[in-house]
């Protein structure tokens, strides 16, 4: 697969479809890789110049010693749409990812048409439960994380249905990377973009599961009240709701990002 080498990191990454295409890109979830978006690039890659890439620390990007903060976050998927000569596209992240939408959102407005946030709060968690979470994984790796990760990222149903699409991704993240891991949740144990909502201007839509224990509707919702023209999507899924319900979240995309 391609690689970026950017400044102090190597971002792995990969494009589908035709680059006349409207540009879309995909930013995955902690603990996962840009691999999680392959039921939307079955589906979109014909409407779409699919962009997809590792975050920093996940997959086969480079994981250097953090910790990281949402600026080089960001900043990652700014330089790579440099590196890719991509004026404009959409956006679709999901969790950390739309975390990252957001602080994109704020910071570079003029560089997307629209963002869709997936499964993601203005303030996710608290600072000392992801401090904690990031000693933890430093100290005995991801297999403790990798065992709890199911009930977080699915429903029971779909756990009980899917068990072999669970245990993948509970494996490729204990596989993970832990520094990588930990860097990340010292980024979003810091990160909170609250006070700076109001500012977004461009057109927003927030997707949010309604059985996500992570990351509510109500997180949704707010994030939707504090963005001026903004909008509000519910699924019926958990918090990994593009893997859940992959039609729906293919819908929206469709509907939305146009």
């Amino acid at each position: 697969m391609p690689e970026f080498d950017n400044k102090d990191i190597t971002l792995n990454y990969a494009t589908f479809g035709d680059s006349s295409n409207p540009a879309l890109i995909f930013s995955n979830s902690l603990g996962t890789s840009y691999h999680m978006w392959q039921p939307q690039i079955d589906a979109l890659q014909n409407d779409y110049f699919i962009i997809c890439y590792d975050t920093r620390g996940h997959g086969n990007s480079s994981a250097p010693r953090g910790p990281y903060s949402f600026d080089q976050l960001g900043q990652d998927v700014i330089d790579l749409l440099d590196y890719l000569n991509i004026d404009k596209a959409f956006f679709c992240g999901i969790s950390m990812g739309g975390m990252t939408g957001q602080w994109l959102a704020i910071h570079h407005p003029e560089r997307f048409d629209h963002l869709m946030l997936c499964n993601t709060a203005a303030k996710i968690g608290n600072e000392a439960a992801w401090v904690d979470r990031a000693h933890l994984v430093r100290e005995q790796g991801l297999d403790p994380i990798a065992a709890t990760a199911a009930p977080r990222w699915f429903t029971a149903d779909f756990i009980d249905h899917y068990p072999d699409v669970v245990a993948a991704l509970s494996s490729a993240l204990a596989a993970g990377s832990s520094e990588g891991y930990a860097s990340c949740c010292d980024a979003l144990s810091v990160a909170d973009t609250r006070e700076q909502l109001q500012n977004i201007r461009v057109p927003v839509t927030v997707v949010a599961g309604i059985e996500d224990p992570v990351t509510t509707v109500a997180d949704g919702q707010y994030i939707v009240d504090h963005i001026p023209s903004a909008k509000l999507a519910t699924i019926n899924a958990s918090h990994i709701s593009n893997i859940e319900q992959p039609e729906a979240l293919n819908e929206y995309i469709k509907y939305y990002l146009q």
